[in-house]
């Protein structure tokens, strides 16, 4: 069997590749050497910018399987029988750390979804838990400054953390979220996955629905202990990542049921909590989980950078019967991520193989740019309207419209009877075991207490006494122990 040959980008064949031309035996290497040259170019530019933010990842491929109909809701193709599946790809990924950072930290968990479906790339990115930091984007970039590396240290700065949360109020209920038992997830497979936003359901009527998104694990939860995190991440920084991947090549391929939380749009306006505030959860009791599918993840990728790291993951990808709602997060990403890939992998990155259509066909007038691997030409006019059958509106719009009235300008979201900062932060501390309130109040003051102004400090604990008296009375004696110590 003969071997295969090696070659030049340009598919030449190569004689030596143990070494390079020089001038006579000893001598200085020659610029003629295009394969050395050639080498050492690409080799300076295999790295692209990471992500500033969720930079750390892992992903797998596999289908989500419709279980329980839900046409009343949405006239969504991929969702439109029982039985039927749709291939999908799913990242995992850190939030706060850089891509060489470990995977058992405390971090929220990206959890970023796109399905293939027959109408196109649906994109659902969400988290591992249902509320976020913040509920404005003009916040977000602040906010991510505060937690990411120091300019003047290079490293997280608990001075920074703790005085953007002492700013930001609407950040109790997921502090208290990240500080608690499920702050470090033992793997991305025993974790759930929650769309976090509220996305618009439109049925064949044009009738609209709110909805939430939770993708609940059907490995249980596991989550480690901070003692626990530390000696996980010492012993293999990759644990999540290497979890992922051997549990799927020994065929334990994991697996989420999907159930929505829905809500007649009509409800939106009276009720108690504003429903377009990422900070704020929709109580089960209000508004029951409905189960809709399962998501089965059962191929690993072959290439890690080409499948993974430029895998690009967009809320603005929505499909017919899917729509934004209100949500100023969600509108503020629908811009920002896709922004942040034209930027990271060029304007042409739908074209790469993770990032295409499979079911359908990408038909449009975009044209050139980097790397365009569309050979659009001769017949094909790059503009539209024309009189050349190219491709052409439909008409349908993808969701039913959002009423608006007012007068433009930087409001404030409007109040809703419940809407405070606190009251879900609370209700969530209240929902704890004795035990659960310890380790969640030990993991506040650890970090709390290395603040080195007491204001920032006075703040932040104002924020857990409005939440529960005794939340804010055992992290206020527990940061003044660790601080006297």
């Amino acid at each position: 069997m003969s071997k295969r040959v090696l070659t030049t980008e340009s598919g030449a064949p190569v004689a030596d590749n143990q070494n390079s031309a020089t001038a006579g035996v000893g001598g200085p290497i020659l610029l003629q050497d295009q394969h050395l040259l050639e080498k050492l170019a690409r080799f300076n530019r295999e790295r692209i910018p990471e992500r500033v933010v969720h930079a750390r990842g892992s992903g797998a491929y596999g289908y989500f399987e419709v279980t329980d109909d839900v046409t009343g809701f949405t006239h969504a193709d991929f969702l439109a029988e029982i039985g039927k599946r749709t291939e999908v790809f799913l990242r995992f990924s850190t939030v706060a750390d850089n891509l060489g950072g470990a995977d058992a930290v405390r971090d929220p968990r990206g959890f970023a979804l796109k399905f293939y479906t027959e109408e196109g790339n649906y994109d659902l990115v969400g988290n591992n838990t249902p509320v976020f930091f913040i509920k404005d984007p003009i916040k977000f970039p602040d906010f991510i400054h505060s937690q990411k590396r120091d300019p003047f240290t290079g490293k997280q700065e608990a001075d920074n953390v703790w005085d953007f949360w002492a700013h930001a109020p609407e950040a109790t209920h997921q502090i208290t979220w990240l500080m608690g038992d499920r702050g470090i997830p033992a793997s991305y497979r025993h974790m759930n996955g929650y769309g976090s936003h509220t996305y618009q359901w439109t049925n064949s009527q044009g009738e609209a629905f709110f909805v939430k998104y939770h993708f609940k694990t059907n490995q249980g939860i596991r989550s480690l202990s901070a003692e626990q995190g530390a000696e996980t991440a010492g012993k293999d920084p990759n644990s999540h990542q290497t979890d992922l991947l051997q549990a799927i090549e020994r065929g334990v391929n994991p697996s989420w049921t999907l159930h929505v939380q829905i809500m007649p749009a009509a409800d939106a306006a009276e009720y108690r909590f504003n429903p377009f505030d990422l900070t704020k959860v929709w109580p089960h009791k209000d508004y029951p989980l409905q189960r809709v599918g399962r998501l089965v993840l059962d191929r690993n990728p072959d290439n890690v950078f080409a499948e993974v790291e430029q895998a690009a993951f967009s809320p603005n990808n929505f499909v017919p019967g899917i729509g934004p709602s209100p949500d100023k997060m969600l509108q503020g990403r629908l811009f920002a991520y896709a922004d942040a890939h034209r930027y990271r992998l060029g304007v042409n990155h739908t074209q790469l193989a993770v990032n295409a259509p499979k079911a359908a066909k990408a038909d449009n007038y975009g044209r050139d740019g980097l790397m365009a691997s569309n050979a659009y030409g001769r017949d094909r006019k790059n503009y539209e309207p024309n009189s050349y059958d190219g491709p052409a509106e439909t008409g349908r719009a993808l969701s039913a419209p959002l009423a608006v009235n007012g007068h433009t300008g930087t409001h404030e979201a409007p109040a809703h009877t419940k809407d405070d900062d606190f009251f879900q932060a609370g209700e969530l501390y209240r929902l704890m075991s004795d035990d659960e309130k310890s380790r969640l109040v030990a993991n506040i003051a650890g970090g709390l207490s290395q603040v080195s102004r007491d204001d920032v400090i006075e703040k932040n604990l104002a924020h857990f006494h409005a939440a529960d008296a005794d939340y804010g009375k055992r992290v206020q004696e527990a940061v003044r122990a660790l601080r006297e110590d």
